[in-house]
């Protein structure tokens, strides 16, 4: 009578077990997660740059170390430390007087010597009728003659002094030479300047237009000299830290000689900065673009995924399904990747969300925030 007991309770257990996990056949089966959230982007076609990427110098077109060229006291100062001159602005004013005092000497010594040689021609005028009447000697004429000649000399030499005493006065005032973008200054009012001293009272660089050196390997060179005897190549210029476009130059320089050291040759482009973005003695991403490269196709650089295989992409078909597609990447420009091989242009290419997808299911597809 005992065995039925037994039995019973094993029984029991499994139907309380059953009937906790849903083995009923009115339970319900879980439901299926919904498809991952993607963003997505284009593979598209362009024309875009064959470009010769490199790290550039940007240096000034122009450099001036401005001097003064006489002796003298600053009176004034008229510029501030990194101001914009333009040409012929005043810079500085030293002490005019001394040399006002040099001119006016230097005037009136030639005003008397001219009023010297008035009266020696009115001598030589005079002598020279009363020798041909034999009133004087030759030998008082020609002294006169030669009294006359003498003076005439001291007049020019007395004009150059003015002259140069005029130019000295003029050294007073200090312009710039250039229109461009002035240094430190250093001497101020009330400092004794000397002439061509060291350092320079300031130093103004020529910002508008820039150069910006680069140099590219040698093997590239065939390809610049020949694109550029059929015209002008354009080049490119980004700061470091800018996300846009960047400047653009043309091509100016190609060294007359490769580096042996470093197998580069030397180039430099012109841009005309006007917005002033280019600062001297910095150095940006330079791109000088040779040639141009048709229908390529090009994807948003965050499509790109790295595996175990290679480079590769998401592409979601029409019905929503992700697969991974391999491809062959050729170069970045911006934030965009040309794709050498393994798309033909056109697909949809997930750029955020990658890691939450699942080979060959479902996705939902998300505008960008």
């Amino acid at each position: 009578m005992t065995t039925p007991a037994k039995v019973a309770l094993p029984l029991l257990a499994l139907l309380s077990l059953c009937s906790a996990a849903g083995c009923g056949s009115g339970a319900k089966p879980a439901a299926a997660p919904p498809p991952p959230p993607v963003i997505v982007g284009q593979a598209v076609r362009r024309t875009i740059p064959i470009s010769l990427r490199a790290i550039g110098n940007v240096e000034s077109t122009a450099l001036v170390a401005v001097r003064s060229r006489v002796v003298g006291q600053i009176l004034m100062v008229h510029i501030k430390d990194g101001a914009d001159v333009v040409k012929g602005q005043t810079l500085f004013t030293i002490d005019p007087e001394p040399f006002r005092i040099a001119l006016d000497r230097a005037e009136a010594q030639l005003a008397r010597d001219k009023a010297l040689l008035q009266k020696a021609d009115a001598d030589l005028a005079r002598f020279a009728k009363l020798v041909d009447k034999e009133y004087v000697t030759r030998e008082q004429y020609e002294s006169a003659a030669s009294q006359a000649a003498s003076q005439a000399a001291t007049i020019r030499s007395d004009e150059a002094t003015a002259r140069d005493a005029r130019l000295s006065l003029s050294y007073c005032t200090i312009t710039s030479p250039i229109a461009g973008r002035a240094g430190s200054v250093n001497l101020r009012a009330g400092n004794l300047v000397k002439a061509n001293d060291d350092p320079p009272l300031v130093t103004i660089l020529k910002v508008r237009p820039v150069y910006v050196t680069f140099s590219v390997p040698e093997k590239y060179l065939a390809d610049v000299r020949k694109h550029a005897a059929e015209g002008e190549l354009t080049v490119r210029a980004v700061s470091r830290g800018d996300a846009g476009e960047g400047h653009a130059g043309v091509l100016t320089f190609i060294d007359n000689e490769v580096a042996a050291a470093t197998g580069t040759i030397r180039l430099r482009g012109e841009f005309p900065n006007d917005d002033q973005g280019l600062w001297p003695g910095e150095f940006v991403e330079v791109a000088l673009e040779i040639a141009e490269q048709k229908d390529a196709v090009m994807v948003p650089s965050p499509a790109i995924q790295v595996g175990q295989q290679g480079s590769y992409v998401y592409v979601v078909g029409a019905d929503g399904i992700a697969q991974p597609r391999p491809i062959v990447v050729d170069r970045t420009l911006g934030g965009e990747t040309v794709i050498a091989s393994g798309l033909s242009g056109g697909e949809t290419v997930v750029t955020d969300g990658q890691l939450r997808i699942v080979p060959g299911a479902k996705v939902t597809v998300q505008t960008k925030p």
